[in-house]
């Protein structure tokens, strides 16, 4: 049996490994027994906590109902006895010696059971007993031990110990109890031994049986659940009992050497049962529920843990109005343990019909002979919802004066989270911002909001923004100036609670002081007026333009308005409207006029011209810019180059031309005087003529430098001797040289 909760806790799903689990106290400790400990095949009477009989108004802190659906803890729900108030329990593990004993936890430190397990030294804790009356010939239930004892005081003289001591007909031990004369045992005992498990038996400071401690510390193991900071795992108990006889059995633990140092016992709801194969129903929400399209239920088979030595059949009826094949899966029918396997697993998968049929169910029953021959009879049923609640809750704001837009918020809660949102008009999230209603002033408006789940299903709320507002301005007049402020501003409201007070703010500043508290305002001069009028409830703002009549307009022309230094400039005013001007020419020079006069300026740098045009309180500005260049020769090579210039004026002087010419040359390729050429200065060209003394041209060229190397023009070498040369050398401007003579070529 001691792998049936973790598999039942992997089957719940993983979406709440984060969670922790609840305990409440509102149940008597009789209800948790009778509805929350027993299972199939049991009766239980004579209830009593802490030797005192329980009633129905008898809530205590110490023994309480705990849920784990969602949690890491391996045991879904169930029964929890504590040394201290069971609400301390409660995860994460966030201390290493967690304490609540408020309320106090009665006094057992006489328990002669608990003593006797512990050493001595108990000192408070809880004993929950009955009697109870077995259908079969086993019994057996499941639970784990937990404590802040460990894992720092175990072993030590803090020894919390439980006891689960079961008195009966076959029963017998060393622990004594009136009308039991052949004593009582202990079932909670290490698997395999006759060892109490306890603080020093089991645990990381025993050295022995790890494989049944868990560390729970900073979030391991069990730490996001429960706050302890070890435990066991899920451990089984398991005695031999005669059907029908009566039992007693004493459910107890308690501190050992102080009241320090929380311990609790968690018992499996419904585990305390007898020779039964147990139907159980485990979903992702802890509930018997699932939903069409979007969960899957585990129904659980388990039988006792005596019958693990055989191989068991279990033929199982189906009902309910849910329809196999066709609403939910085909389930195997019949099921078959075999020897040592105690669980058998069936998953249910409704299917998503997309029919209004919410509220099916399937009803799982099993029928268990027990070894005195009673028939046991245990039922799952699951119900199939085609339908997911989505409860939004969400703000409805009542806006008093809404000048802005308006914060809404949803939130959705429930099933299959994250949820996604989408308001009215495409805004997403949680959150969303309206504008107001242009002509609602007073009354509601509604936007609507849809949460979805993960899972696809949908739920759709309404968000009511209330507009309390009457106070409006209706109409805002605006009358023209002149240049001399004779324009007027005036404002009508209507809906106003109590006396309104008037503010007019302005020109073309809505954050200047307040210049009037009226309706109207007048002799202003043009430009932007703001206005807000505030009531006993709210406020409201408008604004207005005055315009202005024949204004001023500035305008000049510059001739020229780009030339060389110094540059002589005529400027003609074309202002209209305007009786004065100011000048300035950005030359350092301004002059004020009442005329519009040509004026004339002369510039060596360029400048930016302003000419002001008022008449009256009016103004109007305009802008011209005059452009200078220097002027001059900017070629580097004439004799008068300028480098300061930046446009050339065509003044540029260049120095004439030199030539010198060679007598005689020698083409015989020895590298010495093997070309004959011209040498100049400031050329531009040469234009060179070779003549024989016969009249014939043996070399003509022109270029840059013109070179003969002695041969004639069809390629032949020239003879030796006198031959006739002239040339033209043109200059860098138009001048040339012209000139003649002779040559001696000479070989040898």
């Amino acid at each position: 049996m001691k792998n049936i909760l973790f598999i039942a806790s992997i089957l719940l799903g993983i979406n709440g490994l984060n969670a922790q689990i609840t305990v409440t106290n509102t149940q008597t400790p009789n209800s948790l027994v009778q509805n929350v400990l027993l299972g199939f095949g049991v009766t239980a009477s004579n209830i009593t906590v802490n030797g005192s009989p329980v009633n129905a108004g008898n809530v205590q802190g110490n023994i309480a109902y705990f849920s784990a659906a969602g949690t890491t803890f391996p045991i879904p729900s169930g029964v929890l006895l504590t040394t201290g108030n069971a609400a301390a329990a409660v995860g994460p593990n966030t201390s290493g010696s967690f304490t609540n004993n408020v309320p106090a936890t009665p006094n057992v430190s006489g328990d002669p059971h608990l003593n006797a397990i512990a050493n001595s030294g108990v000192t408070n804790g809880t004993v929950l007993e009955f009697d109870f009356i077995p259908a079969g010939d086993t019994i057996s239930f499941n639970y784990v031990f937990g404590s802040d004892e460990y894992p720092e005081f175990s072993p030590s003289s803090f020894n919390d110990a439980f006891g689960f001591f079961l008195w009966g007909p076959g029963i017998s031990g060393p622990f004594t109890l009136g009308g039991y004369p052949a004593g009582g045992t202990n079932l909670a005992i290490i698997p395999g031994t006759s060892t109490p498990v306890t603080i020093n038996n089991l645990g990381p400071g025993a050295g022995q049986y790890p494989q049944y401690y868990v560390n729970n510390l900073s979030g391991a193991g069990y730490g996001t659940a429960i706050q302890y900071d070890g435990t066991t795992t899920v451990l089984s108990c398991n005695a031999s009992v005669q059907c029908g006889q009566t039992y007693h059995i004493k459910l107890a633990i308690s501190n050992v050497g102080d009241q320090s140092y929380d311990s609790g016992v968690f018992l499996q709801a419904n585990s305390f049962s007898s020779d039964a194969v147990q139907v159980a129903v485990a979903t992702v929400s802890g509930d018997t529920s699932v939903y069409e399209g979007c969960s899957e239920a585990n129904l659980m088979f388990i039988r006792p843990q005596t019958q693990l030595g055989d191989t068991l059949i279990i033929n199982y009826e189906i009902g309910g109005t849910a329809i196999e094949g066709t609403d939910y899966n085909n389930l195997p029918n019949p099921i078959t343990f075999l020897p040592g396997e105690d669980t058998i697993v069936l998953t249910i998968t409704p299917t998503a019909d997309g029919f209004p049929d919410n509220f099916e169910y399937v009803t799982i029953t099993a029928t268990t002979i027990s070894g005195c021959g009673d028939t046991i009879v245990s039922t799952g049923t699951l119900y199939i919802l085609d339908s997911i609640p989505i409860p939004i809750t969400e703000t409805d704001p009542t806006v008093l004066c809404a000048t802005d837009s308006v914060l809404v918020s949803a939130t959705a809660t429930g099933l299959f989270g994250p949820f996604t949102y989408a308001w009215e008009g495409g805004q997403t999230g949680t959150t969303a911002y309206f504008p107001t209603i242009q002509g609602v002033m007073q009354g509601t408006v509604d936007y609507l909001v849809t949460a979805t789940n993960s899972c696809g299903y949908s739920s759709t709320d309404t968000v009511t923004i209330t507009l309390n507002q009457t106070l409006m301005v209706d109409t805002l007049y605006s009358f023209p100036a002149t240049c001399d402020p004779i324009g007027a501003v005036s404002a009508v409201i209507s809906g106003a609670t109590g006396v309104p007070n008037y503010e007019w703010h302005g020109p073309n500043d809505p954050n200047s002081a307040a210049f009037i508290n009226a309706s109207v305002w007048q002799n202003l001069s043009s430009g932007w007026y703001y206005f807000t009028v505030e009531d006993d409830v709210c406020s409201a703002n408008d604004s207005v333009f005055v315009d202005i009549l024949n204004p001023p307009m500035a305008a000049f022309t510059a001739t020229p308005d780009n030339g060389c230094t110094p540059l002589d400039v005529l400027f003609q005013n074309n202002s209209q409207n305007a009786s004065n001007f100011q000048w300035d020419f950005g030359n350092g020079n301004t002059v004020n006029v009442g005329n519009m006069d040509p004026q004339t300026q002369t510039y060596t740098n360029s400048a930016v011209v302003r000419l002001i045009a008022s008449e009256g309180n009016c103004a109007d500005t305009t802008y011209a810019t005059i452009t200078i260049s220097i002027c001059g020769c900017t070629d580097p090579l004439a004799v008068n180059y300028d480098p300061t210039a930046n446009v050339d004026n065509g003044s540029c002087l260049y120095p004439a031309p030199t030539v010198y010419v060679p007598n005689v040359f020698t083409p015989n390729n020895d590298g010495d005087n093997d070309l004959f050429f011209l040498t100049t200065t400031n050329s531009t060209n040469i234009e060179l003529t070779i003549i024989n003394r016969w009249g014939n041209v043996v070399f003509e060229k022109s270029g840059v430098n013109p070179a003969w190397d002695g041969k004639t023009q069809n390629g032949g070498q020239a003879d030796d001797g006198v031959y006739f040369y002239k040339y033209r050398v043109d200059g860098l401007q138009e001048e040339y040289l012209e000139g003649h003579g002779f040559l001696q070529l000479i070989r040898d």
